[in-house]
């Protein structure tokens, strides 16, 4: 676009749409003597130190929906009109209600908001009605990089749909530690070179399609048993283990092209000279070891500002301590205005020289120049239902669930004899009290596959009386189908079956045919030998419970293949193989 054309948009697109009453902020710093090549440079000239601050603070806001007069909605339209904060994390909503949340303050703001979600395994973590996926651990299990890159292109394709342009994925972490509480199936397995196929594999698929992948949690969030969400959790590994194991996959994503990183809240002494504090904060982790040694060039983000591995810690002043450390953006910190402060305060005592606040914030603006959002800010309401969960995606998606499947053990083929008997099934089903879906779709694709199914549904809070009702509907039939969705959930600080169903499944599988369906924690067989048939779905949404049914009929070929060990008898790779006549 030529000079004088992108300063009539931005000029154009700073003031429209604004509300009556709103007054009109001073105006964007044009470029119309010079070549396109300089406009970043003016846009940076004309910034104040505290407008320059604020490109690099990205608040959370929620994607449900909101008057315009709601106190959240304004608190929001403060964040974008008075401190002209640069972007934004949007959160669980509909599409059209995020799409038109995020119209309405890219309106608002002086610079164009740089937005940013959680599409781990597809927009559906957080647009209600995006496509459904698999987790990255259910992909890892295709052993298919070509699924990888849909996943990441059908997610830039819905995510932009919807005004997005960033997204915090892929996870490069390497799931090597069973007792994780927050990586788990989000991390694509446990062998560092897959992993690192798969990562370059989504984040080319994302940034082919327009959206900003970020590689996420650096230099690697995989052997913890502690959830940064609560607490620092402390890695203990040497160098020569995280340069062959963590940062793998991370090489990957920067040969890829990544143009994103994000810091983990994790502390590695081995890396910062015997200190445990959290890596976001450490030079020589996001400078030294990033930037310096692996060569990479674009954005660095913290991962969120809130979270106990780092707010305990410094509180406001996290903020100013990860951008001295090497990061660009601070991403959802508890209070933005109290972070903008603590910034400006570091470089008013010459903690933080200018020369290094304008290199952040020139990156930050050159990516908004380069997504197009000087042009085009704004999505078309309209256009979404076209794109966001359409039939073309489900189907790609439901192809690939089907692959996902992984058939661990089968010793008495009870899976295998399903589909010739066509028994009357107890399906017992566990999952978080919010997750209240899970199962009906397993269960109604069986009905219509024959199957006569009793359903009983047990959550955390389940008492005696509940296991009690359980047991009686397993004694209805021959054959127990047990569906389990434990998954790893921020601020939990564990993960795992509560001992009472352990026992109800250990119970079950002595006295009757019994499968075990994971659709979560993979890792749930290694504490109940008991079971015999053991089929993992990787989550409990409709896509996947219609896949497993599928296979567990014997309508659908069963070929995944594990992308992790489970101890202590089925290594990587492991898979049982059934083919449809």
């Amino acid at each position: 676009m030529h000079a004088k054309h992108l300063a009539a948009v931005v000029v154009l697109l700073g003031a429209c749409g604004r509300p009556a009453g709103v007054p009109s902020p001073s105006p964007i710093p044009t470029a119309e003597a010079v070549g396109p090549e300089s406009n970043v440079e003016a846009l940076l000239a004309g910034l104040s130190t505290r407008d320059k601050i604020a490109q690099l603070v990205v608040p959370w806001i929620p994607g449900t929906y909101a008057a315009y007069d709601d106190d959240g909605f304004e608190r929001a339209e403060a964040w974008v009109d008075s401190l002209h904060v640069g972007g934004l994390i949007v959160s669980v909503g509909s599409p059209l209600d995020v799409a038109a949340k995020l119209n309405r303050l890219q309106r608002r703001s002086r610079l164009p908001l740089l937005v940013g979600s959680d599409f781990e395994g597809g927009t559906s973590l957080r647009l209600n009605g995006g496509t459904l996926f698999p987790p990255n651990m259910g992909v890892g299990a295709t052993g298919s990089d070509s699924v990888a890159y849909d996943v990441g292109r059908i997610t830039a394709l819905e995510g932009r749909a919807v005004g997005v342009q960033l997204c915090f994925a892929p996870v490069a972490d390497v799931n090597n530690n069973p007792a994780n509480p927050i990586i788990n199936t989000r991390a694509f397995g446990e062998d560092p070179e897959q992993v690192g196929r798969m990562v370059a594999a989504e984040v080319r698929g994302l940034q082919d399609h327009g959206m900003l992948a970020t590689a996420k949690h650096f230099p690697g969030h995989g052997d913890t048993e502690t959830d940064s969400h609560v607490a620092l959790p402390v890695i203990s590994s040497s160098w020569a283990r995280l340069d062959s194991v963590e940062l793998v996959p991370f090489r990957a994503a920067i040969a890829a092209g990544v143009d994103v990183v994000m810091s983990a809240h994790i502390a590695l002494p081995a890396l910062d000279s015997g200190r445990v504090r959290p890596g976001t904060v450490v030079p020589t982790i996001l400078t030294g070891l990033l930037r310096d040694s692996l060569g990479f060039h674009g954005l660095i983000v913290t991962d969120a500002l809130n979270m106990a591995g780092v707010a305990d810690a410094y509180g406001a002043e996290a903020g100013v301590r990860a951008f001295l450390a090497g990061a660009d953006l601070l991403l959802q910190p508890a209070d933005p205005g109290a972070a903008i402060d603590a910034m400006a305060r570091a470089v008013a005592r010459g903690e933080i020289t200018p020369e290094r606040l304008d290199r952040s914030v020139r990156r930050v603006l050159e990516a908004k120049k380069g997504l197009g959002l000087f042009a085009g800010r704004t999505v078309s309401l309209d256009s979404i239902p076209a794109v966001v969960g359409s039939a073309a995606f489900e189907r790609d998606a439901a192809a690939i669930a089907q692959r996902s499947i992984v058939m661990v053990k089968d010793s008495a083929g009870v899976i295998h004899g399903l589909g010739r008997a066509r028994p009357g099934l107890t399906l017992v089903t566990y999952a978080e009290e919010e997750n209240r879906t899970v199962g009906l779709a397993l269960a109604a694709e069986l009905r219509a596959r024959g199957f006569g199914v009793t359903l009983a549904r047990l959550w955390p809070a389940s008492g005696a009386a509940s296991y009690d009702s359980a047991a009686s509907a397993l004694r209805q039939n021959t054959t127990a189908l047990f569906a389990t969705a434990d998954r790893p959930i921020a601020g939990r600080g564990s993960i795992g079956l509560p001992a009472a169903l352990a026992a109800l499944v250990a119970h079950t599988a002595q006295e009757r045919p019994t499968v075990l369906v994971s659709l979560g924690n993979p890792y749930v067989l290694s504490g109940l030998p008991e079971v015999g048939s053991y089929l993992i779905g990787w989550r409990s949404n409709a896509l996947i419970e219609r896949a497993v049914a599928r296979a567990l009929a014997g309508a659908a070929p069963i070929t995944g293949r594990l992308p992790i060990a489970l101890p202590p008898s089925y290594p990587r790779g492991w898979g049982l193989q059934r083919r449809v006549p």
